[in-house]
């Protein structure tokens, strides 16, 4: 029966390798490529040519080995915002959670930190900076917030402010944590983004806190983006969702400092 199994995986064509490789990804969100090697009967060779073409393709991000599946957060912040409600809802909860009174917050883009910053709790004497416009609209005229919105140019995909401006004003804050907004998440490859600019953001936004918090949806997990941001190490808190297997938050508790999941 496994001779047959192999016979008939050495037969496929390239463009059903490639299929089947894809849905690899999908599944486990990471390929290696001698692994698949084995499994298809061909060569690395093969594998790692299968691979680049998928990558040009947008379906993955090759990386020492073998390919992340590609984040799904390559969409714009007017989509992102209409998804997924209520599951951001729950991990912006979880979030708040960690906040304390007098907290200075950095709280970065996107649609998830939106949410954050919509149930960060009133009357505890909190100053949130934060490049997001969007994420103002949630804070102001709630009793207890001081709130900076940052400068600069209002990026089209992340719907938050980048360039010099943004950049100098986080390099003169010290804030004791960070809501950092990322794209993608993988235990080895660490924190991604999708957009140069952004990813540049991120980085001041981890060097000018004490402590740093993502809060994921599980499509991010086990995924790549083209900007390095940070190790996963980085990360004092990950807010991940209760559909996360036990050994994926097993192996996230090894490298992260706190583990959290929202219910």
């Amino acid at each position: 029966m496994q001779r047959t199994r192999l016979e008939a995986l050495d037969s496929l064509l390239p463009e059903q390798r490639e299929t089947l490789i894809l849905e690899r990804l999908r599944m486990h969100g990471r390929v290696l490529a001698a692994e698949l090697a084995l499994e298809l009967g061909t060569s690395e060779h093969t594998v790692r040519r299968h691979l680049r073409n998928l990558a040009d393709a947008g379906h993955c991000k090759r990386v020492y080995g073998g390919a992340l599946l590609t984040s799904p957060a390559a969409t714009g912040a007017a989509i992102r915002m209409g998804e997924a409600g209520e599951r951001k809802a729950r991990l912006a909860r979880a979030a708040a959670s960690i906040v304390r009174a007098g907290h200075i917050i950095l709280l970065d883009a996107g649609s998830t930190n939106i949410a954050i910053a919509a149930a960060l709790p009133e009357n505890a004497n909190l100053t949130v900076v934060t490049n997001s416009p969007d994420a103002c609209s949630r804070i102001l005229g709630r009793a207890g917030f001081e709130v900076i919105l940052l400068g600069g140019r209002l990026s089209q995909l992340g719907a938050g402010t980048v360039g010099a401006t943004a950049l100098l004003q986080i390099q003169q804050i010290k804030a004791d944590l960070c809501f950092l907004g990322a794209c993608a998440l993988d235990l080895t490859e660490g924190v991604a983004a999708f957009d140069a600019e952004e990813a540049e953001i991120k980085r001041a936004m981890i060097q000018s806190s004490s402590q740093v918090a993502l809060a994921m949806t599980s499509e991010k997990l086990m995924t790549g983006a083209p900007f390095s941001i940070a190790a996963t190490a980085t990360i004092e808190h990950l807010i991940l969702e209760s559909d996360v297997s036990p050994e994926r938050l097993d192996a996230f508790s090894q490298v992260c400092g706190n583990v959290l999941v929202a219910r």
